[in-house]
């Protein structure tokens, strides 16, 4: 299985695993483990003040540059390539830490968290871009001491952080239907519990308590994707996970995604990504 760090593993004190901050170079000097393919149990943001690079986040590849703000939801694998002039801001927090009482909000409530298909991106411009480093700055800061009310204060800078960030974000469609997008959080966390041993719409459907047909409605509605092609995206992305990983055969890893046949998995691999599993390999 591909490695899954907590914030336990960036931080030297043990009192407070729910948030860690830091600049981007001692971050990057201290950890080295960044470097290498990876998932997270924890959400983590990033805005890039200076360099360029390459970021990857579950097989897309998104550009580096300054202003560049990347919002990444637990269990997304990731890797990057920077160069050796890189710096800016990361931060960490469990979603505890969010939702645990500080306010009536719930991080999932921000556009870019509220569906695993939007965009971990955001591009800003140069006065929201300088705005924002100020913001990250004060976060940083009040981490690094300790103050009354040290973590109160730090949530409320983090929530300045995705307001602000949430009127910049272009996702990849406008839903104002909540009802919907309600239902497609819960399709999405069922997918999750669920994909090695139901492959079906109407299995999902059937556990909403809905027809296929409105599940159907509701994921054209917000992603303008079928359930089917949305379960299909869900394990095609463990596939490659566990590909990449290597410890594991082709029919192996059919039989851990709940295919019993391994052809048929080749196939259904090929078919959503228009090559093998061995070809796919590789290519990465």
């Amino acid at each position: 299985m591909l490695p899954i760090y907590n914030i336990k593993h960036f931080k030297e004190e043990t009192l407070n695993t729910d948030f860690y901050a830091n600049y981007f170079i001692p971050h990057i000097k201290h950890h080295h483990i960044v470097a290498e393919p990876h998932k997270h149990d924890f959400y983590l943001i990033v805005l890039f003040t200076k360099g360029s690079g390459k970021h990857e986040i579950d097989f897309n590849t998104y550009d580096i540059k300054p202003g560049t703000v990347f919002l990444m939801r637990p269990g997304q694998m990731h890797h990057w390539e920077l160069s050796k002039d890189i710096d800016g801001y990361v931060f960490f927090h469990t979603t505890n830490f969010y939702d645990k009482g500080f306010t009536l909000s719930s991080i999932l409530d921000y556009p870019f968290f509220n569906s695993i298909h939007n965009p971990p991106q955001v591009l800003l411009k140069k006065k929201a871009f300088e705005a924002l480093q100020k913001t990250f700055e004060a976060i940083v800061e009040e981490y690094q001491v300790n103050e009354l009310m040290k973590y109160e204060k730090i949530h409320s800078l983090v929530s300045l952080v995705y307001i602000e960030l949430s009127r910049h974000y272009l996702p990849a469609t406008k839903v104002k239907n909540e009802t919907y997008l309600l239902k497609l959080r819960k399709l999405e966390h069922n997918i999750d519990v669920y994909f090695k041993t139901k492959k079906y719409a109407h299995e999902y459907a059937s556990l909403m308590n809905i027809s296929e047909k409105h599940l159907n409605r509701i994921c054209k509605e917000c992603l303008n994707k079928t359930t089917s092609e949305i379960i299909a995206e869900r394990i095609i992305i463990e596939a490659k996970r566990l590909l990449i990983h290597k410890q594991h055969s082709v029919s192996e890893i059919a039989a851990n995604l709940g295919f019993d046949d391994n052809s048929y998995f080749s196939r259904f691999f090929k078919k959503n990504c228009g090559e093998t599993p061995i070809h796919f390999l590789k290519k990465y």
